[in-house]
């Protein structure tokens, strides 16, 4: 016999209180109450109980000769899958209803990966778990679930394997992979954060402490000695719990202290003392109880709440939704989790395969359906829907042919050398006179130049990628962010070099780069009585813009610096349909004032390069702003198709704003052939 097996079994109220402890830490973080700034290790809480339970759940039945893959399975369907796809279910018709095509989208995502347990998956891929972009994703929080399923498909078998055939090995095993997992956890968090945060490999030593722990012998401690045990335990988590924040570097070695805190307390079993007391008094076990409902339910509430508010929740609006989720949970657990798990509902075997096969098809076919109808706009008003399509009026230089999109798909490097580049202007004319290099604002600019072009009857080529200013070599951000543009621009420089161009065009997110942010909270909960980042980095831009500009002045090309367009912080399309929808102003747009905060460095750094370089500035600030304030329509045009990239229909509108230097470039070239010549 396994000696820590039959010690850990029967019911502990004890852990029904630390998961309490848990569930609180996780609901007040997310409702957003600061003091509880590392609530979210209340996850990894969790995790080790879970890693606990399930080696106790299947190593008990491996002892007494009665362990079934089938029946270990169907009990995990029944614990978790009816409140959770109820739960689903629910904010399903909620997003019809309430969210705008795209955001419909992303959700039918999210509830297609979460049905079949990759969530965590897709969030990894999408965006940062703190990132403000989790406000509009009510199924976020499965991403531990995932964790935990995938640990479930894989553990069970692993752990049979070894208990037939490497039975006195078990704890070696389980200690090998743990201090493996840790170990690329630790390293990974700082190397890529994100995969460290959602994926189960860097995760899975968390599970397996608590299996570690359920594989320990009977202690022996005395009640004083146990008592000590649990209250070091208890202050481990604590700590973390009001010590951390969402800049924590996690999970690597900070998850350490929660979970081995966690592991503690379970190791200890403390059964008497203000401790037990505080974790198995009749409130702290009825919470953890509903501890998994209320985590279905708490997350889901705070999204739809923020987003029909428009932003950040108010304390007493907050404690609103703590309470609503409270009685969620309850009703989950009394008519939902109860009744599957211990009442007439509770299907075993082939019944409850079906059923649950039935409901994860279900979801991933509603997934497909939304996904093939782009959202199912139809839903909307038509002025709603007119102005919602907007986000799909882009620039034609976002193609493939003509752009490098951030993940590197699209033009190469060898493309770009080649000369095999999207054209602007008019295309009968022979050599371009000039060349547009960017990053996806030169893209959705371009429409302008191509117009301006055309009209003054001279001929350019594009060259772009995204999050890649036109700054070789330059320090304008995080090291991975400028290693993935070192070959892009490269290769550009190269082609500029050798085709010696007329005029280069410079077009950038000027803003983003000299203060290496963008606007802060932006997209559906933008609020401009946040003020943006005042950080100055511009030094290194400045820098990088002279040198260039001076070799392209030494080979006779001379430079049009063009200013950034004003960022309007909404997701422009949606924030106007939902706008109309809601009977509200489509005067969305942040003042004039809030703008020149926002640009004035990087209008600085470009007026002064452009004095000290003699190059051309152009400006778009004056087309898209008045004296008061800025504008994301013009009459019937919607000018931009997200919170910073024009539409292609807003970029074409500002073609007036080219046309001074695009007759000059054909002024130029016209002086060159009538000169005479010797």
């Amino acid at each position: 016999m396994l000696t820590g097996i039959s010690h850990h079994r029967g019911y502990r109220p004890d852990l029904d209180g630390l998961r309490a402890v848990a569930i609180l830490s996780v609901l007040f973080f997310h409702a957003g109450f600061g003091i509880f700034g590392g609530g979210f290790v209340g996850v990894d809480v969790f995790f080790v109980l879970s890693g606990f339970f399930m080696a106790r759940t299947i190593l008990s039945a491996l002892e007494r000769d009665s362990f079934s893959f089938i029946e270990f399975y169907a009990g995990r369907m029944r614990r978790i899958f009816p409140a959770l796809f109820v739960m689903m279910a629910i904010c399903a018709v909620a997003a019809w209803f309430i969210f705008m095509p795209r955001e419909l989208t992303y959700f039918s995502n999210s509830l297609g990966a979460a049905a079949v347990f990759v969530s965590n998956i897709l969030f990894r891929q999408e965006s940062g778990y703190f990132d403000i972009d989790s406000d509009l994703k009510p199924l976020l929080h499965t991403w531990s679930l995932s964790v935990e399923e995938q640990f479930y498909i894989v553990f069970p078998v692993a752990l049979f394997i070894c208990y037939k055939f490497f039975r006195k090995k078990i704890s070696l095993v389980v200690l090998s992979v743990l201090a493996l997992s840790f170990a690329v956890s630790v390293v990974e968090v700082y190397d890529n954060p994100q995969k460290a945060f959602y994926l189960l490999h860097f995760r899975v030593w968390e599970l397996l402490i608590g299996a570690a722990v359920a594989l320990l012998p009977h202690p022996t401690y005395l009640g004083r000695m146990r008592q000590m045990l649990t209250g070091v335990g208890l202050l481990m988590v604590f700590s973390a719990i009001f010590l951390y924040s969402p800049s924590t570097a996690f999970p690597g070695l900070a998850a350490a202290l929660p979970c081995l805190g966690t592991a503690l307390v379970i190791h200890a079993h403390c059964q008497d003392g203000p401790f037990a007391r505080f974790l198995d008094n009749s409130v702290s076990v009825f919470i953890g109880r509903i501890s998994y409902s209320l985590y279905l339910w708490h997350w889901p509430l705070l999204v739809y709440a923020r987003y029909l508010l428009d932003g950040a929740l108010t304390s007493a609006f907050a404690l609103l939704i703590v309470a609503l989720s409270f009685v969620a949970a309850y009703v989950s657990w009394r008519f939902v989790e109860q009744p599957f798990r211990h009442g007439r509902l509770a299907l075993s075997g082939a019944p409850m395969f079906l059923l649950s096969g039935a409901t994860i098809a279900s979801a991933v076919a509603f997934a497909l359906f939304v996904n093939n109808l782009d959202g199912i706009p139809q839903r909307l008003p038509d002025e709603a829907r007119r102005l919602y399509e907007a986000t799909f009026d882009d620039s034609p230089f976002f193609r493939a042919e003509c752009f490098t999109d951030s993940n590197g798909k699209g033009l190469t490097p060898d493309h770009i050398r080649k000369g095999e580049l999207c054209r602007l202007g008019d295309k009968s004319k022979g050599s371009p006179l000039f060349i547009v290099w960017g990053d996806s604002h030169a893209a959705a600019l371009a429409p302008a130049i191509d117009v301006a072009a055309r009209e003054a009857g001279v001929a350019g080529v594009f060259v772009g990628r995204g999050s890649c200013p036109p700054l070789p070599e330059a320090d304008f951000g995080p090291s991975w962010a400028v290693k993935r543009c070192v070959d892009h621009n490269s290769a550009v420089m190269s082609f500029i070099e050798k085709e010696k161009f007329p005029y280069v065009f410079m077009v950038g997110y000027w803003p983003k780069y000299v203060h290496r942010a963008e606007l802060p909270r932006q997209g559906h909960v933008f609020d401009p009585r946040v003020p943006p980042s005042t950080a100055d980095w511009s030094a290194p831009v400045k820098k990088s813009l002279e040198e260039t500009i001076g070799l392209f002045s030494r080979q006779g090309t001379r430079t049009v610096l063009v200013m950034d367009v004003p960022e309007m912080g909404h997701e422009v399309p949606e924030a106007l349909a939902r706008a109309l929808v809601r009977g509200r102003t489509l005067d969305i747009a942040p003042s004039l004032e809030y703008t020149h905060k926002r640009q004035t460095l990087a209008r600085g750094v470009l007026t002064e390069v452009a004095k000290a370089t003699g190059s051309l500035l152009v400006d778009p600030l004056s087309a898209i702003c008045d004296a008061v304030r800025c504008h994301a329509m013009r009459g019937d045009t919607v000018l931009y198709k997200d919170e910073d990239h024009l539409s292609a229909k807003g970029a074409t509108s500002l073609a007036t704003v080219f046309r001074p230097v695009l007759n000059l470039i054909e002024a130029s070239q016209l002086s060159r052939y009538s000169a005479p010549r010797s």
